[in-house]
């Protein structure tokens, strides 16, 4: 049977459209199961707070319940490594932080590589960390504080969750921009630093807010400054260290990844919807009220944030030589 050429190239582009037609069908139904979003942490901190407020409004957005599951240890490497190696399918997805970029540099035996194993679906958002003191302490400003520093050099104790933590390496910005010597003091863990600080046993802490707004309402602790460039809504009286320390920036941020290979049209998906529940009035008060900013990007947008931050804290850690413990 003779085919005319016209015929036949019809039949063949029609042909190539069906794999990319049922891509986007499928991504349209995704999802038809739980899904599973892995938090690199242990529950009850920041990082699970979050992740339990975006889970639950993806949840009723999506029709399919998003199920946290908390794999932390070794600085969040451990739960990465459970996403890089998953079936790239959509279905089990990770919460990304600020340890994912730090953790680059900061480890010479990873498994994987971050940014090139796990694909950016999208940002949830931003929160400044709180240079805090015990309200005991002589110093209650930024330059106060930077004027004792340099006057007793060496004799303030630094804490911080440990070794290459995001409040570490924060602080290790700060001595290297604002030109002070501060011992730091690592602890196995936030909690602990910040019930130190509380104690007196040490001077200073620069710490997530929503792990400390507490303590700063009630006067338990005293806020010297925020680490963004722009001053936070539920700290709105406590200035920002680029204030006094111009170019200063750190914040704790948070986002959603997937393994390498997800199905673009499915991370379109979930971009869109992340997004449109960050646009809720109810979801974004909340996470307001624990100290953070919505922060919407497209997964392009969010790579691009990605390793800026990485390179950044490269530059930080390798300056102040700093070593996985």
């Amino acid at each position: 049977m003779y085919i005319s050429r016209r015929r036949l190239l019809h039949l063949a582009t029609g042909a190539a459209t069906l794999p990319a037609a049922w891509r986007v069908a499928k991504a349209e139904s995704y999802p038809t199961r739980p899904v599973r979003l892995i938090i690199s942490f242990p529950a009850g901190g920041p990082n699970d707070v979050v992740a339990r407020l975006l889970g639950q409004s993806l949840s009723e957005r999506l029709g399919q319940p998003f199920i946290i599951e908390n794999r932390s240890g070794a600085g969040g490497t451990v739960g990465t490594e459970v996403v890089v190696r998953a079936s790239p399918d959509g279905y089990t997805l990770l919460q990304v932080n600020t340890p994912n970029a730090i953790n680059a540099t900061l480890y010479d035996n990873l498994t994987y590589n971050f940014i090139r194993d796990i694909v950016p679906v999208a940002s949830i958002m931003r929160t400044p960390l709180v240079m805090e003191v015990n309200p005991s302490f002589p110093t209650k400003t930024i330059p106060e504080f930077i004027a004792f520093a340099k006057a007793n050099p060496g004799k303030i104790n630094m804490a911080s969750g440990g070794n290459g933590t995001p409040g570490h390496v924060a602080g290790e910005l700060f001595k290297m921009m604002a030109g002070v010597s501060m011992v730091h003091v690592p602890y196995r863990g936030g909690a602990f630093a910040l019930t130190d600080l509380l104690g007196g046993q040490v001077q200073v802490l620069i710490d997530p807010i929503p792990a400390s707004i507490g303590y700063l309402r009630a006067g338990k602790l005293h806020a010297l400054a925020v680490t963004t460039t722009t001053r936070s809504d539920v700290l709105a009286d406590v200035p920002t260290v680029n204030e006094f320390v111009p170019g200063y920036e750190a914040s704790a941020w948070y986002g959603i990844g997937a393994p390498r290979g997800t199905p673009t049209e499915i991370i379109d998906r979930l971009n869109s919807a992340i997004n449109a529940c960050l646009a809720e009035p109810v979801l974004k008060a909340r996470l307001v009220d624990v100290g953070g900013m919505p922060f919407s990007s497209s997964p392009a947008q969010f790579g691009n944030f990605i390793a800026a931050e990485t390179e950044k804290w490269a530059k930080v850690i390798k300056s102040a030589g700093i070593k996985q413990e």
